[in-house]
């Protein structure tokens, strides 16, 4: 089973039945207990990959939330693994998670599950790279998404990032991608299209309104960006939406 689930507030509490493998396409913040009674904050990290073995105590809770990709496996054979982790960066599972929201937004005859299901289960069951030093800290992170929320309807470069974390642009750009395992103006754009698809859900936006409100210099601009990103335009996204069409699991 492959769910998509939309950045939303939530809060949720129980025991694994099964193993099963996420991945954090958004910031995410709140608490949260995994195998363990303490409850604390946490700071998922953009492109993270996660992964619950089953019979887990779980508690995780938060006000913002954020789109995440979950698999489980449901053919009774268990997924390798007995040890929670998540914010594992690799470049593969990145790939793969989003061929497979871009699948789950707008499918294809020839979408290949299976074998993107077992890629992604391979890598997560891979003993992970670690973090490197001097990568982009929680807080910093943080403070980022905040500045970003706040000033997404207009222009930003990398210079002005670099500069509200005190740090010079060479550096914060190899210091973004080891965090993240992609570019800040790549995660500027990701940032863009969440808000966009955000807006979409409200049927009287019009597309050159919410173009301009998420900082795209155009409605051809946004909808350039949502192909290439998802695969599918924000036409059709919002059609899809309003007949019912499923998105959101396989």
């Amino acid at each position: 089973m492959i769910e998509l689930l939309p950045g939303a507030a939530y809060s949720a509490r129980y025991v694994a039945s099964q193993s099963a493998i996420g991945f954090a396409f958004d910031s995410q913040r709140g608490v949260h207990a995994i195998g363990t009674d303490r409850v604390r904050p946490f700071n998922a990290m953009p492109n993270g990959l996660a992964f619950v073995p089953a019979g887990c105590d779980v508690l995780s809770e938060s006000p913002m939330g954020g789109e995440y990709l979950r698999m489980i496996r449901t053919d009774g054979v268990a997924l390798t693994g007995d040890r929670a982790f998540n914010n594992r960066i690799d470049p593969r599972a990145i790939l793969l998670a989003q061929r497979m929201r871009s699948a789950l937004l707008q499918p294809e005859w020839d979408d290949d599950w299976e074998a993107w299901a077992l890629n992604l289960a391979e890598r997560a069951a891979g003993p992970g790279m670690p973090v490197p030093q001097g990568s982009i800290t929680d807080n910093r992170m943080r403070l980022l998404d905040e500045f970003i929320d706040a000033s997404l309807n207009g222009p930003l470069d990398v210079k002005t990032m670099a500069h509200l974390l005190e740090l010079s642009e060479g550096y914060f750009m190899r210091a973004f991608k080891q965090a993240t395992g992609k570019s800040p103006h790549s995660y500027l754009i990701d940032r863009r299209l969440a808000r966009a698809r955000a807006m979409l859900r409200d049927p009287t936006a019009s597309l050159a309104h919410i173009a301009l409100a998420c900082g795209f210099n155009s409605q051809a601009h946004m909808t350039s960006a949502f192909t290439q990103r998802l695969g599918i335009s924000p036409a059709q996204l919002r059609t899809n939406s309003a007949t019912g069409k499923k998105q959101y699991g396989l």
